[in-house]
């Protein structure tokens, strides 16, 4: 029987006991599913196996196990170090990236990797005359739009030219949109390329059922350490309820992103739960445009007024930890950790709000019911109503379900809302900011600052810290802005999430990392 076949077989009756188990929970056996064979469950159905088509998080845990790209996150860390790249030099002025590539490497269809590789992937992206561009969309390509031009200098050198300094360029290269995907294989396919993922990581597509699984193979020819496991089986389990009663069954060996409230189900030696800081943060859109929030004072005063420290232990069971500002601690080089989080003083909220003559000021608050990273949105947004109304404001909540509450958000709160919930999920200290606090970036202008916030300053040290290719004088730049952002305070600062992870006491050599992918490689089971 052959590896696929067996998968399926072994999934069907893992699936068959699992349900039989949950059903009859608590329980004493679990179901058991294949051994070697890792089966995870996922969040969602993936959109597209294409790195380039893509910007879930969901979709890039399953991509970064196939595909590789020149640069990746050293384990642990967000620091970038070589991958299909084995070193790199930029010039004076920071706008020509010169790479050595990994010599002998090659794709999953036998294909192989070289610069003339790099530049396809680059050129499909960002060059819409490219006879490959139509395989797209391409929605994350801004990440390259510094990009001038690629060219595969010989086999293994290939050399970026930039429009200009781009400090986040190598960051970029290792997120998953940087994946480098087999041209041939592109060819082959065209557009439905992102059902037929050709990449030269350690596990190689095998099938892909709809709403049912993912299933990679381990590469035996790959050219680094070989993977721990024959086979993933990504599971796509919509309910979170669901997921924790097929991982407490036994049907599923991993489970990502529990539920705060069923962490305690996991404890005891049939499981092992993971935790790993990311960066991620929560936080509240306040209209700086018009309304109550236009005045910095009444904006300080709901960073104020919020009991953070309660919404941490409380709602989110404590898998978070109280933001102090608009970059993640995760990002450690640039993080300002003498930044203390605004405390939790009704009372100075209520002296700041007489002073700005906004007592009793009626607030429209947008709330989603579930999204990317939102950390039980409506619990949390009624949480935040209760303090908001403590020091005097009337809160109007209003809920969207996630797609819905993206279309009323992201073009502009002005004539809509007061504030609103949101979350971001980032790779590089440049991103969030610039995307949502530079006056550039209001809606009008392509960008996500709903709350049209705007300072001077702030736009000044982020256009300096994105061109500067010195990480300590980036660094230098980023704390000095988040200082800024944090007195003038356009958003609540509310928290950090914790990511988790749940696996049976079968799955060995597991850790989660900071950018929130899944990396599988050295994950054994027996």
């Amino acid at each position: 029987m052959n590896l696929l076949s067996w998968t399926r077989r072994g999934l069907m009756v893992a699936a068959a006991g699992a349900v039989v188990a949950a059903a009859a929970l608590p329980i004493t056996a679990a179901a058991q599913t294949p051994p070697d064979v890792l089966i995870v469950g996922q969040i969602a159905e993936p959109k597209s196996l294409d790195p380039a088509a893509v910007t879930a998080v969901n979709d890039f845990r399953i991509l970064v196990n196939v595909y590789e790209g020149l640069t990746r996150y050293k384990s642990g860390t967000l620091e970038v170090e070589p991958s299909l790249a084995t070193g790199w030099s930029i010039n004076e002025d920071g706008t020509e990236y010169t790479f050595t590539l990994r010599d002998g490497v090659m794709f999953h269809d036998g294909t192989p990797f070289n610069a003339e590789a790099v530049k396809f992937n680059f050129d499909r992206m960002l060059d819409e005359k490219h006879p490959y561009h139509d395989t797209g969309p391409f929605p994350l390509s801004f990440f390259f739009g510094a990009v001038q031009s690629t060219e595969a200098v010989d086999a293994t050198t290939v050399k970026f030219t930039l429009n200009a300094p781009y400090a986040p360029f190598l960051s970029n290269l290792a997120y998953p949109t940087g994946l480098i995907v087999s041209p041939e294989a592109v060819k082959a396919s065209g557009k439905e390329f992102g059902r037929n993922p050709v990449g030269s990581g350690p596990f190689k597509f095998a099938e892909w059922r709809s709403n049912e699984a993912v299933v990679v193979e381990r590469n035996d020819d790959y050219w680094g350490e070989a993977a721990g496991t024959k086979a993933v089986v990504f599971r796509p389990i919509t309910d979170a309820n669901t997921r924790v009663a097929e991982m407490l069954a036994g049907g599923i060996d991993m489970m990502v992103e529990v539920p705060p409230t069923s962490l305690g189900e996991f404890e005891g030696d049939r499981f092992s739960v993971a935790e790993q800081a990311g960066p991620h943060v929560w936080f509240l859109i306040l209209n700086a445009k018009e309304g109550p929030f236009a005045d910095k004072r009444v904006r300080q005063a709901a960073n104020y007024a919020i009991n953070k420290e309660a919404i941490v232990n409380n709602v989110l069971e404590g898998t978070a930890s109280v933001a102090a500002g608009p970059t993640p601690p995760a990002f450690a080089w640039a993080y300002n950790d003498a930044l203390e989080p605004y405390p939790y003083d009704p009372g100075k909220a209520k002296s700041l709000i007489k002073e700005a003559g906004a007592d009793g000021a009626t607030l429209t608050f947008y709330v989603t019911e579930g999204g990317s990273g939102m950390l039980d949105p409506v619990p949390m947004g009624t949480a935040i109503q209760a303090d908001l109304e403590a020091v005097g404001f009337d809160v109007k909540i209003e809920t969207y379900e996630w797609n819905t509450f993206l279309g009323e958000v992201n073009p502009g709160l002005e004539g809509k809302a007061d504030m609103a919930e949101m979350a971001w999920m980032t790779n590089d200290p440049d991103t969030l900011p610039y995307l949502a606090l530079r006056s550039k970036a209001w809606p009008a202008d392509g960008g996500f600052n709903s709350g049209y916030y705007a300072n001077e300053k702030v736009d000044k040290l982020l256009e300096a810290a994105r061109t500067a290719t010195d990480q300590e004088e980036r660094a230098r730049l980023y704390r000095e802005m988040q200082s800024i952002v944090q007195e003038d305070a356009p958003w609540v600062f509310v928290a950090n999430w914790k990511q988790n992870a749940v696996t049976s006491d079968r799955v060995k050599n597991f850790g989660l990392e900071p950018s929130f992918l899944l990396h599988l490689q050295k994950v054994v089971k027996n």
